[in-house]
């Protein structure tokens, strides 16, 4: 049972972002849907951010968990300015007001810094949220694609309950130093994007406003590349008579952190949520690692201005 903070909060979460268009079209009745089965089948930790559809996720996260919200972890995440924006800089107590606000609730669990604004140093980002966690408006404090260096100093400035970082079989950066870090000082792991937004399990854009578009992993000569490294992960599902989403899950919970994989579909979600039952062999583990080494997926993860915001990867030999 994985904690974050002291509260239990199963083997995995969910990460709402994709209900807010992120990945093409997106339906509210049928996220509704999913997101109720979510909660059904035992999911107590949901995520969001104000960024997801500008203020639309939180409020979609707060319609489906009026009913349960006793029971629930809900996180959400904030950054001073919207990247590539000129709109004026928001405070995180301007921040965490509105998603009280939108999410239709009292207190939020978990806040985040999504992203550590280059203007403003870590330490007074993260000691107005220990305010905010003073003053009883959010519980744990957390942080996003922060650096060794930088989650140190946050943790010194208040402590930190949660790190979210991407973390999947073709985004391993965080090994080296972050994830060490992070245990070292006692801190949660949130690991994003699990399934590699969807690629791990075979899935691809095939809308026009699906962000993946712009992604350099995503671009026709990465997906050619990457595909034959995933070919390791159809091998072992089939011989195991599991999804590829189910291995490719089962890989990161074998590294004792929290994926949060999110989906529009109830189907999807299920399919996710058995991997919480599968534990991988030692050969087969092994063989996955040697088909995603550390640096050797093609194409960065995010577009150029994107990845100026996370910490720089490292080069392997």
């Amino acid at each position: 049972m994985a904690l974050i903070g002291s509260r239990e909060v199963g083997a995995q979460g969910f990460g709402a972002m994709g209900l807010s268009h992120s990945y093409g079209h997106a339906d509210d009745a049928e996220s509704l849907i999913t997101l109720h089965r979510a909660i059904d089948l035992g999911i107590v930790f949901f995520d969001t951010a104000t960024g997801y559809g500008l203020g639309h996720n939180e409020e979609l996260l707060g319609r489906a968990i009026r009913q349960n919200r006793d029971r629930l972890l809900i996180a959400s995440k904030f950054t001073h300015r919207s990247h590539g924006s000129d709109t004026p800089s928001v405070t995180a107590r301007q921040a965490v007001e509105a998603s009280l606000k939108r999410l239709g609730v009292d207190h939020i669990d978990l806040y985040y810094l999504h992203r550590i604004d280059p203007a403003i140093p870590v330490e007074d980002s993260i000691g107005q949220l220990g305010r905010l966690r003073d003053e009883g408006k959010i519980g744990g404090v957390g942080i996003s694609e922060a650096s060794a260096e930088q989650l140190r100093l946050a943790h010194a400035t208040t402590p930190i309950t949660a790190l979210q970082s991407e973390y999947s079989l073709w985004t391993r950066d965080v090994e080296d130093e972050i994830l060490p870090t992070a245990r070292e000082l006692g801190i949660a792991f949130v690991a994003y994007s699990p399934l590699g937004r969807g690629f791990l399990a075979g899935g691809a854009p095939t809308e026009a406003d699906d962000r993946r578009n712009v992604h350099p992993r995503f671009q026709e000569e990465a997906v050619r590349a990457n595909a034959r490294r995933r070919r390791v992960i159809e091998d072992a599902a089939e011989r195991l008579h599991l999804t590829p989403a189910q291995v490719s899950l089962a890989w990161v919970l074998s590294k004792d952190v929290v994926p949060i994989p999110g989906t529009r579909h109830v189907r999807h979600l299920e399919d996710n949520w058995a991997a919480n039952g599968i534990a991988l062999d030692s050969e087969t583990i092994a063989d996955l690692e040697a088909a995603f080494p550390r640096g050797a997926t093609v194409g960065a993860r995010y577009p150029a201005e994107q990845m100026k915001l996370v910490p720089p990867a490292r080069a392997y030999a």
